[in-house]
């Protein structure tokens, strides 16, 4: 509870609530493609794994650079609800009725599913990208409080990893339970079952959000310059490097987590723990974040996250053939990163802030389409690198060979050490929130 000297600085918790819920919308419905769209193309749709990863490469780049032009109109809008605010009352519908589309498989020729395939989820990334960005946008928007935007953060990353909880959890018992042996009907199930959950959470998110910092005047666009400006704000820098590197281990092991379980591991029914562990420990790790970010500050807390995740995830190809301890050395690694995951929001949001110091404009859509747009290009590079890694062993779902079984692992292991790493040297760059009483650039 706020005290009454620093009430106005506190915001009402069902907001907080709200706000977080938001982003279980977008969770819901990306994260289930994220986890399953790959295995649904190339095992349901029955579409190469090589093309596939061609069209989530390019897909997810087109649609990253899409990020900054929501971006700029964020920062532009002047509406009786808003800046960001009308972006989700009208984007929530069209992003649900894709949601559902890209889960469905028309009765085509390949060549006509492919494309059919290629149009759905291109139009559920722009959608995406509609909805996510003003919201992105919004957290600054809502208060100019520390506090209040550390407990924004927490809500976003509490709420994202119970997003992917569910679907991850649940997506494939479910597309098991309504196809009843039919799976193509049970992902069309399962997609309409997420996508209206997703729509209503927008409309909610939208109903009792307020934007509270007041907007500063229109300026004439200026795309160049803009952007020229964001490239040299050494916080935003820092914030969607790392969140690039985030979200390429994350979308690779999406991605990878289902083939790796039943083709290395053996143990099918790892994938409903393995990858709801992967993003629930987000859940716990919002917790933990938010005091040791407020204590340590987040280059201090990140680094010693990271080095204490990598050697927990260095020991796993150890203990393969022990499940028990397999999956305590996965929670304690993700447990420990989920904590860097909950910076990336507060990086976010001071980099706004340091954006205003040096140039004295805030254009909170702008940076945040910047950092969304290292997210997107980030699970591009995960996911597609997935998809490529799979092409490259052969990987044929009616005979797996070993070439596949060992990129599966290679993908795996190595690809998240090597993040953890390059993480850890980026945080060392970011600039102190003290900077902001200096003159530095």
């Amino acid at each position: 509870m706020c005290s009454e000297k620093k009430r106005e600085s506190c915001l009402p918790r069902r907001e907080v609530i709200a706000y977080g819920l938001g982003d279980v919308s977008a969770s819901l419905v990306w994260n289930a493609v994220s986890a399953f769209a790959l295995l649904f193309y190339t095992d349901v749709a029955l579409l190469p794994a090589a093309a596939i990863g061609t069209l989530f490469f390019v897909s997810r780049i087109v649609d990253a650079f899409f990020d900054v032009g929501i971006g700029l109109a964020v920062d532009r809008t002047r509406s009786r609800w808003g800046r960001a605010r009308p972006y989700l009352l009208f984007g929530a519908l069209p992003f649900g009725v894709f949601g559902v589309l890209t889960f469905y498989v028309p009765d085509i020729g390949s060549d006509a599913r492919f494309y059919y395939a290629l149009i759905t989820y291109f139009v559920l990334g722009l959608l995406l990208s509609v909805v996510t960005i003003p919201y992105s946008a919004m957290l600054p928007m809502m208060s100019n409080h520390g506090k209040d935007r550390i407990d924004l953060s927490a809500a976003r990353s509490v709420a994202t990893s119970l997003g992917v909880i569910v679907v991850t959890a649940l997506f494939m018992p479910g597309v098991a339970y309504f196809g009843n042996g039919d799976q193509a009907h049970g992902f069309f199930v399962m997609g309409i079952i997420t996508s209206i959950a997703a729509t209503l959470l927008l409309f909610y998110c939208f109903a009792l959000c307020k934007e509270r910092v007041p907007a500063p005047p229109t300026e004439a666009l200026n795309i160049k310059t803009d952007v020229l400006k964001m490239f040299k704000n050494r916080a935003w820098n820092v914030a969607s490097g790392f969140a690039l590197l985030n979200f390429i281990r994350f979308g690779a092991l999406l991605s990878v987590t289902p083939y790796f379980a039943i083709n290395v591991l053996k143990q099918p029914w790892m994938i409903s723990v393995l990858l709801p562990t992967l993003s629930g420990t987000l859940l716990v790790g919002a917790f933990l974040a938010r005091p040791l970010l407020n204590r340590f500050g987040i280059v201090k807390a990140d680094t010693w996250a990271l080095i204490t995740g990598f050697i927990c995830y260095a020991a796993l190809p150890v203990f393969e053939q022990q499940p028990a301890v397999f999956i305590t050395l996965y929670v304690a690694s993700s447990l420990f990163i989920s904590i860097t995951m909950t910076s990336i929001y507060a990086m976010a949001s001071e980099a706004v802030d340091f954006h205003q110091h040096w140039f004295g404009t805030r254009q909170e859509g702008l940076l945040a389409a910047g950092v969304s747009l290292a997210i997107k290009i980030g699970m591009a590079f995960g996911t597609a690198g997935v998809a490529y890694a799979l092409a490259w062993g052969d990987y044929d779902p009616s005979t797996v060979s070993d070439s596949a079984v060992q990129a599966m692992s290679l993908v795996y292991y190595a690809l998240p050490l090597g993040i953890f790493a390059l993480q850890g040297v980026l945080i060392q760059c970011y600039p102190a929130s003290s900077l902001l009483s200096n003159t530095h650039r």
